[in-house]
């Protein structure tokens, strides 16, 4: 593996063809199939070239049969938090997930019972919703605060329902979808002695924890504060980190013994356990070799972010572009344009572009829409100058 490559983030891939969600759907979900792709959450940049590599040596033995997780492949995992986090962790707590949203199925069902309360803090990521009302559970909403630009926790308020509805259990989203809020420790450990005093349980989904700027810091809830490592179920992949997603391999870190066996057991009964072959050599070669390429996506994408912020502040100071600490999505606040949800989106529309209406985040996401920023600078460019066409003299 070469520390000192440098990669190619301008390249413009053709992707049309490929089955990829991000262009397959335009039709049917924007009515146009020529939008420029601003919305699902990943990126129009080549998975790395030594993960490519890893598939291709793969394929040269002629047997694709059963396959199981090596040692390796946990102690990749292990290696990277302690690497990255400063977290220890043992490959005992590690349970595998095919996915992110599987796991808050999982966890859902096999930790909560039907009717059971469970607390969202919307606008949050639209499956967290799904996976509670899904699965028979009673969603309970605990709003985020808009502070200067950057949501908030009401803690205040969410000791009022952890009091009044007695729910089983809060899901978070650490780093923040959308909006990009990197959660800070004593924001965490507030969470947490609220979680334990109300003995609520938290699944934490830590799937944008790699892709955080300096000068924040990703903080991962497991080992914060060891009061509540018992109390914890950790949801993460290198999906987003390393544009795999169409791989499925993700995983869980459970500490707690009991919780991790009802997960596990419940994963067990849907015969899902084994994964995939080329999903569990990814996941060990991103661990393993990703740092370089990682480091350079992260300048990327903050400049791209910083000529999106510039352009709109400049050219369209109504619409204003949630500085994200993490991600590569930007939450757009246009409500001081004074449009309807619908009157927005047809804008965008209009502009050639497709957005992530805000609303599915939650009817606090109303006024908003989520830009995805992980694109060549050229095709961002020229998403910008059409946001500029339209909506500069509104």
């Amino acid at each position: 593996m070469d520390s000192n490559k440098i990669y190619d983030f301008n390249r413009i891939i053709n992707r049309k063809g490929t089955s990829s969600v991000k262009h397959g759907l335009l039709g049917s979900l924007f009515g146009d199939e020529n939008l420029i792709p601003l919305w699902v959450a990943d990126m129009d940049f080549a998975t790395p070239d030594f993960i490519l590599e890893a598939i291709r040596k793969r394929t040269e033995h002629p047997i694709l049969g059963y396959t199981l997780r090596s040692d390796d492949f946990f102690n990749s995992i292990i290696s990277w938090y302690k690497r990255r986090y400063q977290r220890e962790i043992e490959k005992e707590w590690i349970v595998f997930s095919p996915g992110i949203v599987p796991a808050l199925g999982f966890v859902v069902n096999s930790l909560t019972n039907p009717n059971d309360k469970i607390v969202v803090q919307p606008p949050v990521y639209f499956p967290f919703y799904t996976a509670i009302t899904d699965n028979n559970r009673e969603c309970i909403k605990n709003p985020l605060k808009l502070v200067d630009g950057r949501f908030e926790m009401d803690l205040e308020n969410l000791k009022q329902i952890f009091e009044k509805d007695k729910p089983k259990m809060i899901i978070i989203s650490n780093p923040h979808n959308p909006g990009g809020t990197v959660w800070r420790k004593d924001e965490l450990i507030a969470l947490g002695e609220l979680c334990l005093n109300h003995n609520v349980l938290i699944l934490s989904d830590e799937i944008h924890g790699d892709l955080v700027f300096s000068p924040h810091s990703q903080n991962v809830f497991l080992g914060l504060d060891k009061r509540f490592d018992d109390i914890l179920i950790i949801a993460n992949a290198p999906s987003k980190t390393f544009n795999i997603a169409g791989l499925s391999t993700s995983y869980m870190v459970i500490k707690n013994e009991e919780l991790r066996k009802k997960v596990d057991r419940f994963i067990e009964i849907l015969h899902i356990k084994f994964g995939t072959i080329f999903g569990n050599i990814v996941l060990e070669t991103a661990y393993t070799n990703g740092d370089n390429w990682l480091e350079q996506l992260k300048i990327y994408l903050w400049e791209n972010f910083t000529y999106i912020k510039n352009r709109i502040d400049n050219e369209i100071p109504k619409i204003k572009a949630m500085t994200p600490e993490a991600t590569y999505l930007t939450f757009l606040d246009c409500r001081e344009l004074n449009l309807s949800q619908k009157e927005l989106i047809e804008k965008f529309k209009e502009a050639g572009l497709a957005l992530n209406n805000g609303e599915m985040f939650g009817e606090e996401g109303i006024g908003f829409m989520r830009l995805n920023f992980a694109t060549p600078r050229s095709v961002l460019e020229d998403a910008i100058n059409r946001m500029v066409k339209v909506f500069g003299d509104l």
